[in-house]
């Protein structure tokens, strides 16, 4: 199993690039959010892999984060969910707007996805809810970097990192996975670029008993 590949970007296509490593091309497919944060051909490039293999076909899909391919395999549990269709939701949302989506039920962001129908995006919602929790506290999703493929960074404090905390917090405090998340994803839904603190606050408010 190729689980990450690191080479020289030889050329870009609509929905996969080509990677040579030292010598072997190897296609690797996608998604539009990814193919847009690579650099041009000729440079160093490096990507998390997972390999789909059946009897007639072997494909490889890229990503640059772990989140994101962890999500990858995810996705595909869902019946009538395939590679193609986990990479078109992907690529519309990344990896943090899936899991807000599937926090908050909210079918008509997976929906947006190219090629995504209703009862799918509604399947997704309802049988990674309880899924969702444990991918959100991914903090600090890890990057290879492209001028040193060796080796491995971790992103500063950032939306996964500041979820993961929230979630953290919130779990010690005794609310359940399915709550913390739904309130985290709401908080950050209407604050994008709170911090840690600042989501523990409005999750708290969004969890406090209505009068």
């Amino acid at each position: 199993m190729i689980g990450k590949i690191s080479g020289i970007l030889d050329y870009r296509a609509g929905d996969h690039v080509l990677i040579d490593v030292r010598g072997v091309g190897y296609m690797v497919y996608v998604s539009d959010r990814t193919l847009a944060s690579l650099p041009g051909p000729g440079e160093a490039v490096a990507l998390y892999t997972d390999m789909l293999v059946r009897e007639d076909l072997m494909q490889l899909f890229g990503f640059r984060t772990l989140l994101e391919k962890e999500w990858h395999k995810l996705l595909m549990t869902v019946q009538g969910v395939g590679a193609k269709a986990s990479m078109a939701i992907l690529g519309a949302l990344g990896a943090e707007g899936v899991a807000r989506a599937i926090a908050l039920g909210d079918a008509r962001s997976i929906q947006a996805a190219q090629g995504i129908g209703p009862k799918i995006a509604q399947r997704v919602v309802l049988e990674l809810k309880a899924k969702a929790p444990s991918l959100m506290a991914m903090g600090g999703a890890q990057v290879i970097e492209d001028d040193a493929p060796k080796r491995v960074k971790a992103e500063p404090p950032s939306t996964a990192a500041h979820t993961a905390d929230a979630l953290s917090a919130l779990a010690n405090l005794g609310y359940g996975p399915g709550d913390a998340a739904s309130a985290v994803a709401q908080a950050q839904a209407e604050q994008p670029q709170a911090d840690a603190a600042m989501l523990i606050r409005l999750s708290l408010r969004l969890l406090a008993p209505k009068q």
